[in-house]
């Protein structure tokens, strides 16, 4: 979980009177998750954040899915050609009732601010380089970074270098892994990353421009408002409530003498579906060891795995940006000869995001047009 943070000017005591230097009183800001029985901060406005000058047409923005049949997918997301800023370049791929999963091929800079009000983000960076400006602060892009974007932030992402994400908007709160903290929410001593690896916003000096446009997600529609006032007119904030980045390369993996289950390389959990990271690590140390994965029947989950770069060793015909998708009620595992190949082989330069969910997938008329057709087959060859 977040832990603790103070950005800027802030108040001894919250919910008090909070003046400039002529007498003019800040605007304070709670920004809480759940009402007011979770995570939250506070946060201090020059200006009145509620006042909105226009409101556009609403945008639909809905997905269209294809009914699939029930079977192992490869797409080669590589091949997406619908490029753009970070919010128009968004081609999704996978949804269900807990999360969705798209590819952004980013070659251009945002004009207008974005929130979205329905789910948190989380960004993955595979390629290129940016900034994340939020009303919070912000933080530079690079390869290998995940982004947390918690809903309700204010956002928009400038390129210095084309970039290429995967994204996952989760309906329900992003947290670090149970199974890696204590009760006081602290990372534990054999969690993989620690606090040390997590980055926090850097606070800008505020902005006390005019109007701005914010196009916020509700659901599958934008709704654009003209705001009078821009919203990163922070002068301080505190609280636990605010994006951060973790980078890939900062897991530390957990190895074993015998093959490791996938539990072990958990990065993220959600409700109903985990994210774990996938990086170059040693392999098992038993004398008979087989560091190949063995076969899988996942009957109560679905499993997604991005392939990022390295040498993915239990795969034929994968390329960097391929997604496989394996669903529930199918056995998976190393194709042929893989196994054989992997026995005394010390150790793996692969990384890799897998998403397993909870709940069954649907997969979207994009998603049909990248398919390799022939990967479901690929375990006869």
């Amino acid at each position: 979980m977040p832990f603790y943070q103070k950005r800027g000017d802030i108040p001894d005591k919250r919910h008090i009177q909070f003046k400039d230097a002529d007498g003019n009183l800040f605007w304070e800001e709670l920004i809480s998750r759940q009402g007011f029985s979770h995570m939250y901060s506070n946060v201090y406005h020059i200006n009145p954040p509620t006042t909105i000058k226009e409101i556009d047409e609403q945008i639909k923005n809905e997905i269209k899915f294809f009914s699939k049949a029930n079977k192992h997918y490869h797409l080669k997301t590589s091949e997406i050609n619908c490029k753009g800023d970070a919010i128009s370049s968004r081609t999704p791929l996978f949804f269900n009732q807990d999360l969705a999963v798209s590819k952004c091929h980013i070659d251009k800079s945002m004009k207008d601010l974005f929130k979205n009000a329905y789910s948190d983000e989380i960004l993955f960076i595979h390629s290129g380089e940016g900034i994340l400006d939020t009303n919070f602060g912000y933080l530079n892009l690079s390869q290998g970074d995940y982004i947390v974007i918690p809903r309700g932030v204010i956002w928009k992402i400038s390129i210095t270098k084309p970039m290429k994400v995967l994204l996952i908007e989760s309906h329900a709160p992003v947290e670090t892994p149970d199974r890696y903290r204590n009760k006081f929410g602290q990372l534990l001593e054999h969690s993989p990353f620690s606090e040390r690896d997590i980055i926090t916003p850097i606070l800008n000096k505020p902005i006390n421009d005019n109007s701005i446009k914010i196009n916020v997600k509700y659901n599958n529609t934008i709704q654009p408002y003209l705001y009078k006032h821009h919203p990163f007119d922070i002068i301080g904030w505190d609280g636990f409530y605010y994006p951060w980045k973790l980078n890939i390369k900062d897991f530390m993996p957990i190895t074993g003498k015998i093959h490791q289950p996938p539990p072990v390389h958990q990065t993220f959990q959600s409700k109903g579906f985990v994210i774990c990271s996938f990086v170059p690590r040693l392999f098992d140390y038993h004398e008979k060891a087989i560091p190949a994965p063995y076969a899988h029947s996942n009957v109560d989950s679905e499993e997604l795995i991005f392939y990022v770069e390295g040498n993915f060793m239990s795969r034929k015909g994968i390329e960097p940006e391929s997604i496989t998708y394996h669903p529930m009620g199918l056995t998976h595992g190393p194709q042929p000869g893989k196994i054989e190949e992997s026995i005394n082989v010390k150790e793996t330069s692969e990384f890799a995001v897998m998403i397993d969910t909870f709940n069954p997938l649907k997969m979207t008329k994009d998603a049909e047009i990248i398919q390799d057709k022939d990967y479901v087959f690929s375990w006869n060859k």
